[in-house]
Formats: structure tokens, sequence, C-alpha cells
């Protein structure tokens, strides 16, 4: 890619670091975000991103199910959780979850996301059952389930340590995890909007854990509240030290904090340019995270096409309607998009679109035309 003309000292340097491959500095990652330069930005991230990936933008076919959404945490940014027996509040049943399973039988799609709420009597037994339920019904699908703040009061609730419970997930068909939970890891800022729950080092020795026992995962930030820039390179540094270790992030994926119905909603969301400027910062400083995706549900469609101009290379999926974590925050209201509609937003961009399984690995189109 051709350096952008007129850059001044400092962006040439930073021009010729990223191009010769060095990872960026924490000083590096603050001068980025208070750059005003977003076209420098966007090119500096495309490098690195177009070295990666060329010009490929990846997406699945994908389903959430969120088995409750009643919650032991009462997490600031949240719009999600509901107490036992407050309105709003739902818990399905194992037969329920199985008839979910059942409406994708023969769709094609090839992963299953479970997330939800941390509820206060259900242990790794109950979730082990649910994935095998899910695998007697659709064999083939991937299943991305529970993150880490899940993960540690399950673990909890059945005596399990983090290795035990996740061998016993892993036995029963858990195929990776997502990222989840992680929020801004930095105490100050940690402690403000998620006092209680798992603490930054739970987060990483779950993951760390996973990553030992061949269970890959995903990352991510929650962007766009209280945290200033200095909180996000910190957290970043701890992913990216993790990622050195052991290698088992898949994709770094930037969650943009929405306000409605949850405790700071007197704050302002993120403009678009700080959204875009946050994803090439992302793709630049996380060197040895492979991906960065831009969760289109949270930050709608054409934000989202735009972010593939910032080193995003993965959009997520077709989802059909099936999550309520950002919708009931104020994102897409009805998240779901077909593989024609997602294909088309990519191509229409300037950039390829490929259909992925969870792990990246390439799926061939034969009735979508690309």
């Amino acid at each position: 890619m051709l350096r952008p003309p007129r850059l001044s000292p400092a962006e040439a340097a930073l021009w010729e670091k990223v191009e010769e491959g060095f990872p960026l500095s924490d000083e590096d990652a603050l001068f980025l975000y208070h750059s005003s330069n977003l076209a420098f930005l966007g090119a500096l991230a495309s490098l690195v991103r177009s070295r990666l990936h060329g010009q490929i933008v990846y997406y699945n076919r994908n389903f959430h199910i969120e088995p409750t959404n009643i919650c032991i945490y009462e997490c600031a940014f949240c719009s999600f959780a509901r107490k036992p027996g407050e309105e709003g509040g739902w818990e399905y049943s194992p037969e329920e979850i199985e008839a979910i399973a059942h409406r994708y039988v023969g769709s094609g799609v090839t992963e299953v996301h479970i997330v939800g709420g941390v509820h206060p009597k259900r242990g790794i037994e109950y979730y082990a059952d649910i994935i095998r339920r899910i695998k007697r019904i659709l064999p083939h699908i991937h299943v991305k389930a529970f993150t880490a703040v899940e993960l540690k009061v399950m673990c909890a609730r059945s005596r399990m340590s983090y290795e035990e419970g996740l061998l016993a997930l892993k036995e029963a068909g858990l195929d990776s995890l997502p990222g989840g939970g992680a929020e801004i890891f930095h105490p100050e800022i940690r402690k403000q909007i998620c006092a209680t729950k798992a603490n930054t080092e739970e987060w990483l020795e779950i993951h760390r854990t996973a990553h030992r026992l061949g269970i890959p995962s995903n990352a991510t930030m929650l962007y766009g509240h209280i945290e200033r820039y200095e909180h996000r390179i910190h957290h970043m540094s701890l992913l990216r030290e993790l990622q050195e270790e052991s290698g088992g992030f898949n994709c770094f994926i930037p969650l943009k904090f929405r306000r409605e119905n949850n405790a700071l909603s007197h704050l302002k969301e993120t403009s678009i340019i700080e959204d875009l400027k946050n994803y090439a910062v992302c793709r630049l400083y996380l060197h040895n995270i492979p991906h960065l995706k831009a969760y289109w549900p949270m930050i709608g469609r054409v934000a989202a096409q735009l972010s593939l101009s910032f080193g995003v290379d993965d959009l997520d999926g077709t989802i059909d309607d099936t999550t309520k974590i950002y919708s009931m925050a104020g994102g897409e209201e009805h998240p779901a998009m077909s593989v024609q509609e997602l294909e088309h937003l990519i191509i229409s961009a300037g950039y390829t679109p490929q259909e992925r399984d969870s792990l990246y690995r390439p799926i061939k189109l034969s009735s979508v035309s690309t």
C-alpha cells in the first residue's frame, strides 16, 4: 500500500515502523488515539489488514441462544440483566433450548453462540447437558459458549477448578469461548462499572486455562463510557501479553457502549469517527491477534461497512434476530442479515466476502453468488 502524502514526521515514523512489522508501543497507540488524521489511521490499519487477509472479509452463518437474562450481578452498563421475578426476565427450559436448535436443522448454520446472565443456581452440569442436547440435534455445529464471568460462577457452584469445569464442558461438546465479560481491565474503571463480577486476573486465567486445554477463544473490550485512552491501551496490552504466551485468541471485538436502559444512560455515545479510530488503533496495536471483528448489531450496518477501511476483516454473521443483549441497549432492533445481504454489504465496500467456520477456515459456497 502506498504511503499517504504529506505525513508529519511522527506519522511517517509510525508508518515505517508498521511497514517493517514492529509492534507498536503504548506511546505509539496513545499518539494514534489522539490523532485527528482519520485518513492516515485508516490507511495504516488497512496496511496491516491487507498484509494479514488481503481483501477478504469473513462472515459466518450463526445464531445465538441466551438461556436466561437472570443475573446475580448489576453492571452499570448492562441493559440485559434482570433479577429473579423481575419484569422482563426469562429462563428457557432445556426443552425450549432444544426447540430453538431444531429450527436450524438443515439451515446451513455452522455456529451457535451461547451466553446469558449469571444464574444464581446453575452449575457446570446443567450447561454441559444443554450442550449435549444441542449437539444431538445439530451434531456438526460449533458451540461457542459462556463468558469467563459465567464460567467463574459455574465452576464455583459445581466445586470445580477452572480446568475441571472447562474439561467437563469440552467433553460435552464445547468448542470455543466467546470474549465477553472483559469490559475494561483497569481496576480504576472496573470497580466503577462491574466491581463484583470476575476480575481481570480471573478473566485472564480462565482464558489462559482454556487455551492450555486446546479451547480457543475471542477477546473483547467495552469502550466509549467512562474510560480514557490509557485504559483501553492497558486493556489491550494484557491481551497482547496473553496472546504472546498462549496464542489462543482467534479474534478481538471492540464493543461499543450503548446507553439505553442502563445506569450509564446519562453518558453520550461515541461518534462514528471515534468508533473508526478505535478499530484502527486496535488493529495496529494487537499485531498478534489475527482477526478484528466489527459486531454489526452493535454499531449498525453502515458503520460496520465503513469499519472495513479501518482494519476490520470480520463482520460476525447472520444472527437471525436471536440476540437481545445489544437491542435492549439501543443497538439493531432486529439483528438479522441473510448471506446475500452480508455479501452485498462487503462487495459494495470493495472487498471479497468469504464464509468461514468458527476457526476461520473457509467454507465454499455453492448456492450463493458472489
